[in-house]
């Protein structure tokens, strides 16, 4: 379960035009619904500028409490980004996130029905949270493990709770999901965050609108260009819905470097490995071209071309510009199954 709210909302309204404060409600209300979905929760209701969020109640997924923290700690990146849009610096959010049984009413939570002492304590939970911060229950912290950087902050007593409450603080995403066995640990992600929250937004707006856009990220090397793209991928890795990411790197000098950046992102959907015999990297070209583009006629036609790129054959006669052509009906392929991130390191 995870509550968040608003801090010092009372404050923020008074002096304020009604339907200012009700337009401001209801884009917060529309985005809290947009995140909790994308990590794969269920919003249970509004309470007047509070959320709860459930995951479990009507489908159960093994990470569950991953989703949740990742959620709660992208609710309250989320309220301030709002706050920067709105001119209104002091506007942030709290959240509280606790793992554990609830009695869920028939028909699952459509009509709010999740309730029992889990749902208390959670939102005991979020009330004593730091603004901007998301405290989590022990059983949380252990489930997560080390996807997410947490700090100790005790045990705590909440009303309603005769004994207190081991508390920790969901601090940043600092690996892959849990569920993959996947690290990306490094130091603390600083200066960066409206960068990463302008690139969220144009992801999400791709996959809503169904048109491309091309971002582009320039500045002097070693300030944390590659680690945008890295904090990108931890946030997509724990999203519900499909995102086909993709890297290449575009090198400075050498051979057949036009397409190298491509050609690294076709082995990587492919599942192809460096030095692979080259008849088993074939079968795994062809199989992927295969899932993508079920058409015969369009495998045909793409499969050896890609093949060429990566090294496996023989470019077929034609021009060359046929090559630029496959690639985009290759990927064009893939974005039917849903958007596709293509993240190009040293472009210029």
């Amino acid at each position: 379960v995870v509550f968040a709210d608003l801090v010092g909302f009372t404050a923020f309204s008074e002096g304020r035009d009604a339907e200012d404060v009700r337009a401001m409600l209801t884009r917060y209300y529309e985005r809290c619904r947009e995140i909790i979905d994308r990590h794969g929760g269920t919003t249970d209701k509004f309470i007047g500028d509070a959320v709860m969020g459930v995951w479990g109640a009507v489908s159960a997924h093994e990470d569950d409490a991953e989703r949740a923290t990742r959620a709660a700690l992208e609710l309250v990146d989320m309220v301030a980004g709002l706050g920067s849009e709105l001119g209104i610096s002091e506007l942030a959010a709290r959240a509280g996130v606790l793992s554990g049984e609830a009695s869920v009413g028939s028909g699952g939570n459509a009509h709010g029905l999740v309730v029992g002492d889990l749902v208390n304590t959670a939102s005991r939970l979020q009330s004593i949270a730091p603004p901007g911060g998301v405290f989590v229950g022990e059983a949380t912290r252990e489930l997560v493990g080390s996807a997410i950087e947490f700090k100790g902050v005790g045990e705590q007593h909440v009303k309603g709770k005769d004994i207190p409450v081991v508390v920790h603080e969901a601090v940043r995403v600092i690996a892959l999901s849990s569920r993959r066995g996947g690290e990306l640990s490094e130091g603390p992600f600083v200066g960066r965050d409206d960068e990463l929250r302008i690139l969220k937004d144009q992801l999400h707006a791709t996959g809503r609108e169904g048109k491309a856009r091309m971002v582009s990220i320039v500045g002097e090397g070693g300030i944390g260009k590659t680690r945008l793209s890295q904090e990108l991928l931890r946030y997509i890795d724990g999203l519900s819905e499909d995102i086909y990411y993709h890297n290449g790197r575009s090198p400075s000098y050498g051979d057949g470097v036009t397409y190298w950046a491509l050609g690294e992102m076709i082995r990587q959907r492919a599942g192809i490995v460096e030095g692979e015999e080259s008849t088993k990297s074939r079968m795994k070209l062809r199989t992927m071209v295969a899932d993508f583009a079920p058409d015969e006629d369009d495998q045909r036609w793409i499969e050896p071309r890609l093949a060429a790129l990566i090294g496996l054959a023989a470019m077929p006669p034609g021009e060359r510009s046929e090559l630029f052509a496959a690639l985009r009906a290759f990927f064009q392929a893939v974005s039917r199954r849903g958007t596709v991130l293509m993240v190009f390191e040293d472009a210029h």
